[in-house]
């Protein structure tokens, strides 16, 4: 896939858009808690986009249909690679994130802990500790890809 650019859209192939009942506040706690940056911003709190690695996150505003997500349910997660899980998960609890899941080795050769934000949004952070096949664990190759 060959994407054109655009200084108006992330250049991540995929960008989740989450939906927060106050996206100024968002923003600033994602990027305390989690190391976000916010790249671009359209209305005061309407929509940003985050910035992180070579991945992207859009936060939008409550409107119509367009709802956090409610307590007690979890429909979505979104899986950030980051370099040091236990950093990570220790700066995310310092800013409130409540950690779901404490940082667990697997034996797909990934650390991984889970947290969620203010808002209900389920997060998990992984580091990869080494290049495993997926046939080694009970996976299978499905694709090159």
């Amino acid at each position: 896939m060959n994407l054109k650019p655009n200084r108006s859209i992330p250049s991540a192939s995929v960008i989740p858009v989450l939906i927060y009942p106050d996206v100024r506040a968002a923003v600033a706690w994602l990027g305390a808690a989690f190391g976000f940056v916010e790249r671009v911003r359209i209305g005061e709190d309407h929509r940003a986009q985050l910035a992180f690695g070579d991945g992207a996150v859009i936060v939008g505003d409550t409107h119509g249909e367009r709802r956090p997500p409610r307590p007690g349910e979890v429909t979505h997660s979104v899986t950030v690679r980051v370099d040091d899980v236990r950093a990570h998960c220790a700066r995310a609890r310092e800013h409130g994130a409540r950690i779901v899941m404490e940082p667990t080795d697997f034996e797909y050769g990934e650390r991984q802990y889970t947290a969620e934000d203010p808002a209900g949004h389920r997060w998990t952070f992984s580091e990869t500790l080494a290049d495993v096949a997926p046939e080694e664990w009970g996976g299978q190759t499905v694709s090159g890809g």
